[in-house]
């Protein structure tokens, strides 16, 4: 079964929204075995919504469709796919009445524009709305067919779930699995080089992906069930670790944060960190982690070279020596860390992040890192080299704070 995902709405194509229905239908699709060829995106315009379902059936047997089942004029999804088909509008007695308790309990008046909601294409699968007014549907002709969800995520996800258990289930003969190697201080480029002869196996397939700093492989099989397609994963997957080493640092893991913060977990480790040109980042992406406050215990943020002196403890005279952004008051920043809170790890940070440098002239981009347990201490220096002023801030923050989280990943990895 091939399939094409079509996303209705002009607020999509302004910006206005962030489409993340496509990756969710097409990560849930390819997980039951069938095929998304294509993604489209067209405005609220019945014209160019028919134009777009020709273009689709020319190329698929299946379309998904999402967005402009609302209340208001412009919401034509139903309208033209029901044309498109040749099938009257009927009111559905049942999805009516539903669309009038949803109101009443919220203790509302149903404005009269709802009961277009309430209006299916003759002799389609109804899909009922656990979570909104708008119901959506399964329409078949000739081979073809299509499945209208609703726009909002909240909505549409449940949707689907149940257009998998009444309709899409009898579609799964077989199944496409993927695990993402998750990669860092390895650019696209050197990462696919390290695996250039298992970018052209056929099943599974290894594929090369940037990410914001970062960058992934993407390991995919086809396979008659589960079982199967992870016996083609497994042994490709065990050479990319072999090949890549430490620079991975997860597998089907969402965030570097995410995979620090398990490793602190599985270890017993807690860490604190003292920031300057990340302002507390470093902190927020762990914290942003579930769980993360068994393994964090504080941050300081010492913007000032008075609060490096007074809280961390950084001497005055090699702040005037050396500068705020130096390997040597990082590792003060550090040790001053470890001894505040506690901690088994501390990590620091010191750098110009931008658009201008500091009065020593040195170079935008520039950072200073040390993780320090006490007994060891390690600094590394990162030069960004991205100083384009009005770009360069939050490009060099960011860069700065993945960089912390990998030292200590890297630092509990190492050392405990």
């Amino acid at each position: 079964m091939t399939c094409e995902l079509i996303s209705v709405g002009t607020e999509l194509l302004l910006g206005d929204i962030v489409n993340t229905n496509a990756q969710y239908l097409s990560k849930k699709l390819a997980a039951l075995g069938i095929d998304v060829l294509f993604q489209h995106t067209v405005g609220d315009n019945p014209q160019r919504l028919k134009a777009t379902l020709d273009l689709a059936f020319s190329q698929c047997e299946m379309i998904i469709l999402t967005g402009g089942l609302g209340p208001t004029p412009d919401d034509l999804t139903k309208e033209v796919c029901a044309e498109y088909f040749g099938l009257e509008l009927v009111e559905d007695k049942k999805s009516l009445e539903k669309i009038e308790e949803y109101y009443k309990t919220k203790n509302l008046p149903m404005p009269p524009s709802n009961k277009k909601q309430a209006m299916m294409p003759e002799g389609c699968l109804i899909l009922e709305n656990s979570c909104g007014t708008a119901p959506g549907c399964v329409m078949e002709k000739n081979g073809k067919a299509m499945i209208i969800l609703p726009g909002p995520p909240r909505e549409m996800k449940p949707m689907f779930e149940l257009a998998e258990k009444k309709y899409l289930s009898k579609f799964t003969h077989g199944v496409i699995k993927s695990h993402n190697v998750r990669t860092f201080a390895i650019g696209e480029s050197a990462m696919a080089e390290k695996v250039s002869d298992l970018l052209f196996l056929k099943n599974p397939t290894v594929a090369p992906y940037a990410k914001n700093g970062e960058a992934l492989l993407r390991v995919t099989a086809k396979a008659e069930n589960e079982e199967e397609a992870e016996k083609l994963l497994s042994p490709v997957i065990e050479e990319i670790e072999k090949r890549l080493g430490d620079y991975i640092y997860g597998i089907d893991v969402d965030s570097l944060a995410e995979a620090t913060v398990s490793l602190l977990k599985e270890k017993n480790l807690t860490v604190a960190t003292a920031e300057s040109c990340t302002a507390g980042l470093v902190s927020k992406r762990i914290t942003d982690v579930s769980g993360s406050s068994a393994v964090f215990g504080c941050t300081v943020v010492s913007y000032s070279n008075e609060i490096k002196e007074k809280v961390l403890g950084v001497k005055k005279s090699d702040l005037e020596k050396y500068g705020a952004v130096s390997e040597t008051v990082a590792l003060q920043m550090a040790r001053g860390a470890l001894e505040i809170s506690g901690a088994d790890i501390a990590a620091s940070v010191t750098g110009l992040a931008g658009p201008d440098s500091d009065e020593t002239g040195k170079e935008v981009g520039l950072v200073y890192i040390a993780v320090t347990n006490g007994k060891k201490e390690v600094c590394k220096k990162l030069l960004t080299g991205h100083k384009d002023r009005k770009n360069c801030r939050p490009y060099n923050r960011n860069a700065a704070a993945l960089n912390v989280l990998n030292e200590i990943r890297l630092f509990a990895k190492e050392n405990y």
